[in-house]
């Protein structure tokens, strides 16, 4: 698009359906590549994905040609593809319906980047849930609680 120009970030966050654990550590790094390469193919640049076993996280810099709607549905569509293709479990994977989408000024960019990459660490002192529902407060979206994903009690964390 001529003339058109922008700053969009964007972190997008999507579940496994089910809220499984199905997303395992010898295959995270072959999956956040994968998704890699769709975010790339639709143009778009990603700073930061990391896939925890029931739930991914992904910041963007987001043209203004591409819905955010767009991209997720395209990123989700080709990894089930993929993961499904690849035979890494018994029985078909899918997402959750739906996903988070969190835009950042570009200030923000370096600590969501961390934030993203220390996934491992942080859900050693908050679920997934508990993350999620945070990240719905703290940038003020209501929110119908029978439409958020469904959750998976993580007994760690429930202490």
């Amino acid at each position: 698009m001529a003339n058109t120009y922008s700053q969009i970030y964007i972190q997008i966050v999507f579940a496994v359906k089910g809220r499984e654990n199905l997303i395992s550590p010898k295959n995270r790094e072959e999956l956040q590549q994968y998704i890699t390469g769709i975010v790339t193919k639709r143009n778009q640049k990603l700073f930061a994905i990391y896939a925890m076993p029931d739930h991914v996280h992904i910041l963007v810099s987001i043209a203004p040609d591409i819905s955010v709607s767009d991209l997720v549905r395209d990123i989700k569509a080709g990894s089930s593809k993929f993961i499904n293709d690849s035979k890494w479990m018994n029985g078909k994977f899918n997402w959750q319906h739906g996903f988070g989408a969190f835009s950042y000024s570009k200030s923000s960019v370096d600590n969501v980047v961390k934030y993203i990459l220390n996934q491992e660490e942080h859900h050693k002192k908050k679920n997934f849930k508990e993350e999620y529902l945070d990240f719905l407060q703290k940038f003020e979206i209501d929110y119908n609680e029978k439409y958020l994903f469904n959750w998976v009690t993580d007994e760690k964390n429930e202490n």
